[in-house]
């Protein structure tokens, strides 16, 4: 005896069921099963597997013909969350490439702690307060930042709220900062300086995201959707910007870092969670490393550690 299965679909009158297919109620359970092994299991074993082989030539060509670096010697770079953690590890390396560094952050004093150790480097920095989840506050920062360090070349959207929140837990407003800080600053701070960057005919845009935006993570809600939400924004910016002929002009790198060892209370979370005796957490100035090199190499994906690109296409 075969049953029907119904398959809704949209009509004037509202949804209607429309006939899909019909299965047999009388299919043995082995039968099932090796279909079900035959695919699904073999396949994306098979999958995997090739898988592994671009990667594996990539990591050879790459030891035998490294790839060609640009040079952003005298280029000015804008971190946002650049007092603290990941955003000061990475002011620092860019210093390093001999960038200038606009230190953005609305903690004033950490940022121009930075900005002090920025300028032993031997490079001009200066700090920035401002609100970056607010467009206008955004307006501001970037006519002071080019009045004091001239026009943004490297923009790294850094800043980010990392909250253990569930769905139903947290204020209203808790979460809506949470939105505006983690997502909606990569517009305004893209809209601010991207018009600029395709006037000057070079460009690079940084976007952190993070591992949970392929791996979801319970208790982090909020967190997860934002970093989701980043990387749909790289993928789709750097689309448009295939579409508008711009590819060559401006650059784009997501990054997709694992856990990183930044404020203590975080790690004293994890801790109590048992995660930190599970994975292995890199310091804030691994990742900046991974990154920079990444930029230099117009990489579009950063991904730390490099072999969680693979394990998230496979997940994808």
């Amino acid at each position: 005896m075969a049953t029907e299965v119904p398959y809704f679909t949209n009509a004037e009158n509202g949804y209607v069921p429309a006939k899909l297919a019909h299965r047999s109620a009388a299919s043995s359970q082995p039968l099932r099963l090796l279909r079900f092994v035959v695919n699904h299991v073999i396949p994306d074993t098979v999958k995997f597997l090739l898988q592994l082989i671009p990667l594996a030539l990539s990591g050879l060509v790459g030891l035998v013909l490294p790839s060609k670096k640009k040079s952003i010697h005298g280029h000015t770079a804008l971190v946002t969350g650049g007092a603290n953690g990941l955003g000061r590890a990475l002011c620092l390396r860019l210093a390093r490439e001999g960038c200038q560094v606009a230190v953005v952050d609305i903690d004033l004093a950490g940022a121009q702690r930075t900005v002090e150790d920025v300028r032993a480097l031997g490079v001009k920095a200066e700090a920035f307060l401002a609100d970056i989840a607010n467009y206008e506050a955004v307006e501001r920062m970037r006519l002071e930042v080019e009045s004091k360090l001239g026009p943004v070349d490297v923009l790294v959207n850094n800043a980010g709220l990392l909250a253990v929140l569930s769905l139903s837990e947290g204020k209203p407003a808790d979460l809506e900062r949470i939105v505006n800080v983690n997502l909606l600053s990569h517009f305004w701070t893209i809209r601010a300086f991207m018009p600029g960057m395709i006037t000057r005919h070079r460009g690079h845009i940084v976007g952190i995201a993070s591992i949970a935006a392929y791996f979801p993570v319970g208790r982090f809600i909020p967190y997860t959707v934002t970093k989701y939400a980043v990387r749909a924004l790289m993928e789709s910016l750097n689309s448009e910007l295939r579409m508008d002929g711009l590819e060559n002009t401006i650059q784009t790198t997501c990054v997709y870092p694992a856990l990183i060892a930044t404020r203590q209370q975080f790690m004293d979370m994890l801790d109590k969670l048992n995660f930190l005796k599970r994975f292995y957490v890199f310091t804030p100035e691994q990742v900046a490393e991974q990154i920079v090199r990444g930029v230099l190499i117009n990489k579009r994906e950063v991904f730390v550690p490099n072999i969680m690109a693979l394990f998230s296409k496979q997940f994808e």
